[in-house]
């Protein structure tokens, strides 16, 4: 009878560890020396940046200034590629649109131990928190500059920055 009372405990027990276990198998580890910098696009009005967002935009290369880019990668969205836009001209680099699906694990394969730029969205942006395993909230707001890189063990280490009109996000 004691048995029967604790099976419920035991079966939550197992169902957590299993899917615990599952989570963590799936969490992508960084490549080593490879730096990811993700920002939502600028500030927008429907489908294009506002004065704001454009203001933001321009902001965005000094923000890096310093910093060695090798790509810059976006949805493709005018709204993305538009805040992208004056960042990819300073450095002499095109804007390579990617799917949102698997977009870290793209990035990754595609430039490891490279420094990459997402300018992305809410939904893709989660999502690239997600595969990474990164504990502190994804960059969401407008300005937000979060810069990762991976430590000894491939974790993610979040370096919060913001650029461009701060007040008033």
């Amino acid at each position: 009878m004691t048995l029967l009372k604790r099976f419920p405990t035991f079966l939550f027990a197992f169902i957590l560890l299993f899917t615990t276990s599952a989570n963590a198998a799936d969490t992508l580890v960084m490549p080593a020396d490879t730096t990811l910098i993700v920002l939502r696009h600028a500030d927008r009005y429907e489908e294009d940046l506002n004065a704001r967002g454009i203001a933001r935009a321009a902001a965005l290369p000094g923000a890096l200034a310093g910093m060695a880019i090798d790509a810059i990668y976006s949805p493709d969205l005018k709204r993305n590629l538009d805040t992208a836009a004056p960042l990819a001209a300073e450095r002499g680099l095109t804007v390579t649109t990617r799917a949102t699906n698997n977009v870290a694990r793209t990035m990754f394969a595609q430039s490891p131990g490279k420094t990459i730029v997402w300018v992305g969205n809410k939904g893709n942006i989660n999502a690239i928190w997600d595969d990474i395993g990164a504990q502190d909230p994804p960059p969401l707001a407008y300005g937000d500059l979060f810069i990762i890189r991976p430590d000894a063990s491939g974790n993610p280490v979040v370096t919060r920055k913001t650029y461009g009109v701060v007040a008033g996000n």
